[in-house]
């Protein structure tokens, strides 16, 4: 497993950010913040953040500490303060903090940082080169006021309203949610990416700005497909199992013993993988000639080419057509442990687990920068581990 590493300059290097997220999806935002080396402190309620308490724990690590994997994954790198916003005095050494900050980020319901007097335009006046990161559910009225902006939500309601559930499932069956929480995780990857633009500026121009991002907003532009279907050729696309509608050979496809990704759409794709697989006849085969006429007809197209892979393992199939066609086993946890590309990639990273002498695995950076490389740069925090006068020191303030 790959070490953290904090020693190494990040890109965002000497960036200071107060992270007032929880759950996911913020957090998400800020770890990629912390990853690419800003100086990220959350600000903490004095019970935590929830899901230092949800787990996964393991037998012998000290639950006094609160940092089980769902905390630990992505909150990784950070500092930690304790304040009681609701109270006078936290709401001032947090005003202390802006002063001092480049990026406040949270992720509250809407109006719930005004009714403590702490919206933008209150923490712009204390510091106008503050870039304010904003992500919920539905957005924020000053980008555009959504008649939903005052629900609750989380991963999943994004994911049904923002369309993916109505594309993903079974041809005949129920829609089924991502595995990972899409609905959270890329909109707090697009709020980071937002965030580094607008620290961009202000490094231009000394002015910032508010940024926000709608998790619904988010998950629609993930699924960017299904608008210009709809738009162009009139159609409500629906689930369509593991097949693509526009590319074919595009599938999931089962073997001796397990599954395999096969994508081979273009003309040059098409023919090495029915030559590989020892049907050359299909690719003079006008039935199945050029990719629209495949897709038409992805079914026979996998009735001929699948008998082929049902004869082999997985590790077989892969063996024959890795390199000649995309082409990639379905990985589970196991295997993604073992697979020497993670190893070389060094996205499996071992952190401190306090507590206990044996550290936990999690997923490292998946971006890298050859000059100032993006990286896990320490364990998540104890609860209130920094203090604001500590944090000030180091900010310069």
């Amino acid at each position: 497993m790959a070490e953290t590493s904090a020693t190494r300059p990040g890109p965002l290097a000497g960036v200071r950010v107060l992270d007032l997220t929880a759950m996911l999806a913020g957090p998400y935002a800020t770890m990629l913040l912390a990853d690419l080396g800003a100086d990220v402190v959350k600000i903490e309620p004095p019970a935590g953040d929830t899901t230092r308490i949800v787990g996964p724990l393991r037998p012998g690590d000290d639950p006094e500490k609160a940092l089980g994997g769902y905390f630990q994954s992505v909150n990784r790198g950070k500092g930690s303060v304790v304040l009681d916003l609701k109270t006078e005095e936290g709401k001032g050494r947090l005003i202390e903090l802006v002063r001092a900050a480049d990026v406040l980020v949270e992720n509250y319901s809407a109006g719930v940082m005004e009714r403590l007097g702490l919206d933008y335009e209150v923490l712009a006046a204390e510091n106008p080169r503050l870039v304010y990161g904003a992500l919920r559910g539905f957005g924020d009225h000053r980008s555009g006021a959504s008649p939903y902006e005052r629900w609750p939500a989380l991963d999943v309601v994004a994911q049904a309203m923002g369309g993916f559930l109505s594309i993903t499932g079974t041809e005949d069956g129920a829609p089924v949610k991502s595995g990972p929480g899409i609905g959270d995780i890329f909109p707090g990857a697009l709020l980071a990416l937002g965030i580094v633009s607008a620290v961009r500026h202000a490094e231009r121009t000394g002015e910032g700005q508010f940024v926000d991002v709608a998790m619904y907003d988010a998950v629609l532009a993930l699924c960017e497909r299904m608008v210009y279907q709809h738009s162009m050729l009139g159609i409500v696309p629906r689930p369509e199992g593991n097949k693509h509608p526009l590319l074919s050979p595009f599938d999931i496809l089962p073997t001796a013993d397990g599954w395999i990704a096969v994508a081979a759409p273009q003309e040059r794709l098409w023919h090495a993988l029915v030559r590989t697989i020892g049907r050359p006849e299909l690719a003079e085969d006008e039935r199945f000639a050029g990719n629209a006429t495949r897709a038409r007809r992805s079914e026979e197209v996998r009735a001929l080419i699948g008998p082929w892979f049902l004869e082999r393992t997985t590790a077989e199939a892969v063996q024959a057509l890795g390199g000649v066609v995309p082409v990639g086993p379905v990985n589970d946890a196991a295997a993604v442990f073992a697979d020497p590309h993670v190893a070389a990639r060094e996205m499996l990273v071992d952190v401190e687990q306090p507590g206990s002498a044996e550290p936990v695995t999690i997923v490292g950076s998946p971006m890298k920068l050859s000059r100032t490389p993006s990286s896990v740069r320490g364990r998540g925090p104890a609860l209130g581990e920094d203090d604001v006068d500590v944090v000030l020191g180091r900010w310069g303030r």
